[in-house]
């Protein structure tokens, strides 16, 4: 217990730390790399907490597709942070305004867990003995029976969000030729045909 205590600890600081210098941190990149320590000592205190489950879905996840996705988009195109930060202050009421409401989501939750702990135990179902069932597949058995349905409701809000990440940040050149497939089929021999009547002699 004592050893899992000081990597508990361990753990804990080096989230903590890592995630001030995500916010704190000048320079973008930097702030990526920040926030992939964070996911790995999460993943750590997933691990300690014996939800293994969880830890792999953090790495494999946050850590191999979204926080390096961010890492090549800072990295790779040309974005004037400057200008970013200088409008940073007409977003703080609504930014206030957020974290005054997952404060307030956070001491409810906190506070009725505190004062009526049986109401937790009520609405949990039976976690199943680790011999006869791994904790993985005991959470598969509950995410694709029971909440099925809110799973596919997940995916189909993260499939709206990247439709919708492409079309605000798709921009069509307008110097470059695209290829208009319905404009070409469409077309009729009177448009695509040009019959150029050139006199004996005189060439084009």
């Amino acid at each position: 217990m004592a050893l899992q205590a000081v990597f508990f600890y361990l753990f804990a600081f080096v989230a903590v730390a890592s995630a001030f210098m995500v916010i704190s941190s000048r320079n973008p990149v930097h702030s990526v790399l920040f926030l992939i320590l964070v996911f790995f000592n999460a993943a750590g205190l997933f691990l300690l907490t014996g939800a293994e489950f969880l830890a792999m879905i953090l790495l494999v996840v946050y850590i191999g597709a979204v926080a390096v996705l961010f890492l090549f988009v800072v990295m790779m195109l040309d974005i004037d942070f400057a200008e970013l930060r200088a409008g940073v202050l007409q977003y703080a009421p609504v930014g206030i305004l957020v974290g005054l409401i997952v404060a307030a989501e956070l001491i409810v939750v906190i506070g009725g867990s505190v004062l009526t702990p049986q109401a937790a135990e009520a609405i949990t179902m039976p976690i199943p003995n680790p011999a006869e069932r791994t904790n993985t597949a005991a959470l598969g058995d509950v995410l694709y029976t029971n909440y099925v349905y809110f799973f596919q409701i997940a995916g189909l809000v993260l499939l709206v969000a990247m439709i919708g990440a492409i079309v605000l940040t798709l921009r069509h050149r307008t110097h470059i030729k695209r290829q208009d497939i319905s404009r070409q089929v469409a077309r009729k021999p009177e448009t695509a045909v040009e019959v150029v009547k050139v006199k004996s002699g005189q060439g084009l």
